[in-house]
């Protein structure tokens, strides 16, 4: 793909936003390729995401953030300039179920998303051999019940040595201290196995089989303090039935979970969802 820079905002909502980024961009021959808006009439606030040509422009990234300074601090907005050029590091968590984990690399290797897997992380050393065999350092970090934090301390400490963007937690069975949630907000995605903001928790599938429900699916969300609390991504279903019992609806459940973290995880990389309070809006 062509590079191109990708602008994200939110800011108090107020006529002449859009023509004045826009209009910056016009000035110097800019050309915007995909242009999404949203204004919430009840918190009264406007998203905005626009992919620019970058060989449009006659200026490099840096100097274009310079010139949205001004409009920026004019309209109070929250906003992010990113540059194709610059891959995203993904660092994934695994435990020992592998299906998630599986479809990224898959992914990955068929260059569905333009990124760098710069290492895996496991509590378990069940997935090594598949992890090296794709060339990717694999780090067998084991999470003694006795001594969590230097578990999570050492995981803290090799995703600041890989230089990474974004964790991703692709069945990672193990709750995050709210120390490394905090460390790096709205940067850590998880899939969840249910649907959410039901079934929180352990077991969500036995959960939803003793409700009977009709419906069962997967969660993408960001982590926070909260336990499976955090802002929502994706999410999707498939429909059960009375003679489902429990291992029915978690072998129903690893397909959506596969498809659900991919559709997340790739929102985030095209920078397509924004942050709003306890929920997102995202830019399909």
């Amino acid at each position: 793909m062509p590079r191109r820079y990708t602008l994200t905002l939110s800011c108090p909502d107020r006529v002449g936003i859009v023509a004045a980024v826009s209009g910056l961009i016009a000035a110097h021959g800019g050309w915007i390729t995909e242009a999404n808006h949203h204004s919430d009439p009840e918190g009264g606030r406007f998203f905005m995401r626009q992919e620019i040509l970058a060989d449009s422009l006659p200026f490099d990234a840096t100097s274009f953030r310079e010139r949205l300074a001004p409009i920026a601090a004019e309209f109070a907005m929250d906003w992010r300039l990113v540059d194709s050029a610059c891959k995203e590091r993904v660092v994934i968590l695994v435990s020992q179920l592998g299906h998630c984990l599986y479809d990224l690399l898959a992914r990955w290797q068929a260059q569905e998303w333009d990124i760098e897997i710069p290492c895996v992380i496991s509590n378990h050393d069940t997935h090594r051999g598949f992890v090296e065999w794709h060339g990717i350092p694999f780090h067998h970090v084991p999470v003694a019940s006795g001594d969590k934090a230097a578990a999570f301390a050492r995981i803290a400490e090799l995703f600041e040595d890989a230089q990474g963007d974004v964790m991703v937690l692709a069945r990672y069975m193990q709750i995050l201290p709210d120390a490394l949630c905090q460390r790096y907000p709205h940067r850590i995605i998880n899939i969840h196995h249910g649907f959410l903001p039901s079934f929180k928790g352990a077991k969500p599938y036995h959960q939803a089989y003793e409700r009977g429900v009709k419906l069962v699916g997967a969660t993408c969300h960001y982590v926070t303090s909260d336990l499976d609390d955090g802002p929502i991504i994706e999410q999707d279903v498939v429909r059960v039935d009375h003679s489902d019992d429990p291992s029915d609806l978690i072998r129903y459940g690893r397909d959506i979970e596969k498809t659900v973290l991919a559709r997340g995880l790739g929102y985030h990389l095209d920078d397509r969802v924004l942050i709003h309070g306890r929920r997102t809006v995202v830019f399909r």
